[in-house]
């Protein structure tokens, strides 16, 4: 089942849910801010997905700006930022759409389109 993470108070994230929806996709929709993601499984996730560690951050978030991260996103290493990820929900970029090995980040309706049809 594929697992729909987001925030309610997120606008991409209500796009991304209509997107789901009229698509009849499947889905487990999470609260990325309740129930974030431990750090084991983001870290897993990192790993498979092979982006860079910047696509996971939500880079236009208070928190990151507050613990400015964009100084230190660069230099860490995947456990460093899968424990700060799993801190706060908020931190993680949204939508997160997860299917075992399979992660985005996001929402672009021809990824989407491409990959979770």
């Amino acid at each position: 089942m594929k697992q729909f993470y987001c925030y309610s108070k997120c606008s991409t994230c209500h796009k991304t849910k209509k997107w789901l929806d009229e698509n009849s996709v499947e889905y487990e929709k999470i609260d990325i801010v309740k129930d974030p993601p431990t750090a084991e499984r983001l870290a897993e996730w990192i790993k498979k997905s092979k982006q860079p560690l910047k696509y996971f951050f939500n880079t236009s978030g208070i928190k990151y700006r507050e613990l400015k991260l964009k100084d230190k996103v660069p230099t860490m290493n995947i456990t460093e930022a899968s424990k700060i990820l799993a801190s706060d929900g908020k931190l993680i970029k949204r939508p997160l759409m997860v299917e075992g090995d399979h992660v985005t980040c996001g929402f672009k309706v021809d990824t989407y389109e491409n990959e979770w049809k």
